[in-house]
């Protein structure tokens, strides 16, 4: 019945620093951009993939921003793996990205948060 996770549907407040992040500093490729017309406020939608990931990103006419602090019910990240947290770090650290949480030890793997340009955080994990 169910197979998988199709995609992943982020709203960004500014749809083209995202795309830039994700793109640019993450590696996720553009599959395609597609302008939507007659259905505001959305504008338009573009799929990104990281492997057989899919990130949906969507362009909204004054999307409103997150208003809760702290953990709140819904969704709390997407994971990103690596192969080397070091590497990784030092890498997103060339690029001014620094960890929100720092590497650590997780009992049988290492785990470290980063935040994409809106503050939505991004965990990486080496397994």
């Amino acid at each position: 019945m169910f197979k998988r996770i199709d995609h992943i549907e982020i709203v960004p407040s500014d749809f083209d620093r995202s795309l830039e992040f994700y793109t640019d500093i993450l590696g996720f490729g553009l599959r395609e951009r597609i302008p939507i017309v007659g259905h505001p406020p959305l504008q338009e939608v573009a799929y990104i993939d990281l492997a057989d990931t899919t990130i949906e990103l969507l362009r909204y006419d004054n999307p409103r921003p997150a208003s809760v602090e702290g953990p709140q019910v819904g969704y709390r990240m997407m994971a990103l793996e690596v192969d080397s947290m070091e590497s990784t770090v030092e890498y997103l650290a060339g690029k001014g990205i620094r960890p929100s949480t720092p590497p650590f030890d997780a009992g049988g793997s290492l785990r470290a948060e980063i935040t994409d340009p809106d503050g939505l955080p991004i965990e990486l994990r080496q397994w």
